[in-house]
């Protein structure tokens, strides 16, 4: 087994949740061994033709790597991670915070066909697709942005691939609608956690009442001008909100989530041309962290 493969453990996690291996008009390569291959290009980062003949054909990888983004298999397989870590109790949900991380994209990132995508053998477009490829430029050239939910434990819990330019509140909606961990003893998968931070970039009107209206208990600090403009208004400005240090302290965690996952030099800058591949290649990166990490655990709020 070669550095960065998978265990025979974290295999037999995976294996029940992929796609069956033989079909008509040929024999799929060995799917673990298709696995390590994606995984070792998104642990390096080199160009998919560069991959260790070890692996198998380069194209093969690359195609399942991209099927799999396209209809949605690498969003199961992180749910399904994520329901056995939860009926273990290894996730925290005592505290999930919300941040983004802004990706420097390399060239080879942009220039994709305007033509949109297909699945392949299905008239439909792949999941997490984007007109506009999830690329921004700034000064320092062309950007991309993942907005994401971490639990305490310091693993992902939900995504979203925005361009750079993206501001981060509008976001924490849909990143937190797509929290969603089955149950596999029945009843309706989770989608709710108990606490919710996030910095200054995340205080708003919007985000508040959703949260009060999903009975979310939160903490993100009111950022001067609102605190002011709210003061001036007098009584018809509100209340203000509640603010607790000592929680706050645990933002670290949803930090320290994302420095795990730009460990993947594939995450860090990306490569990929189109918006639902790059998804695929950062939903690799958090199922290898659920995989193969140990949740750190905190005192319940």
């Amino acid at each position: 087994m070669g550095r960065g493969d998978l265990t025979n453990r974290e295999w037999s996690l995976m294996e029940p949740h992929l796609p069956p291996s033989g079909r008509r008009g040929g024999r799929w390569n060995d799917h673990r061994t298709v696995l390590n291959g994606i995984l070792f290009r998104i642990r390096t980062g080199v160009p998919w033709r560069d991959l260790p003949e070890r692996y198998g054909s380069w194209k093969s990888v690359y195609e399942r790597h991209r099927r799999w983004s396209a209809d949605g298999t690498w969003d199961r397989i992180l749910q399904a991670v994520q329901a056995h870590a939860d009926l273990a109790g290894r996730i925290d949900w005592g505290m999930v915070g919300v941040d983004s991380t802004s990706c420097r994209a390399h060239q080879h990132a942009a220039g994709a066909r305007k033509a949109t995508p297909r699945v392949p053998k299905k008239r439909t477009t792949p999941r997490h697709h984007r007109p506009d490829e999830g690329l921004g430029r700034s000064r320092g050239g062309l950007t991309c942005k993942i907005h994401l939910a971490g639990e305490g434990g310091c693993r992902p819990m939900a995504l979203l691939i925005t361009p750079g330019q993206w501001g981060d509140a509008p976001q924490m909606i849909e990143v937190l609608d797509r929290i969603r961990v089955p149950r596999p003893r029945g009843g309706r998968p989770r989608t709710r956690p108990d606490h919710v931070s996030g910095d200054k970039a995340y205080s708003s009107r919007r985000n508040r009442r959703y949260l009060r209206r999903r009975d979310i208990k939160h903490t993100i600090p009111e950022p001067k001008d609102q605190r002011a403009n709210r003061q001036r208004r007098g009584s018809r400005g509100g209340r203000p909100a509640g603010f607790d240090k000592a929680i706050y302290k645990r933002r670290n965690e949803v930090e320290r989530t994302i420095n795990r996952l730009k460990n993947f030099r594939a995450v860090a800058t990306r490569y990929d041309k189109r918006a639902y591949v790059f998804h695929g290649t950062v939903t690799v990166a958090a199922i290898r962290l659920w995989l193969q990490t140990s949740p750190v655990f905190y005192a319940s709020l």
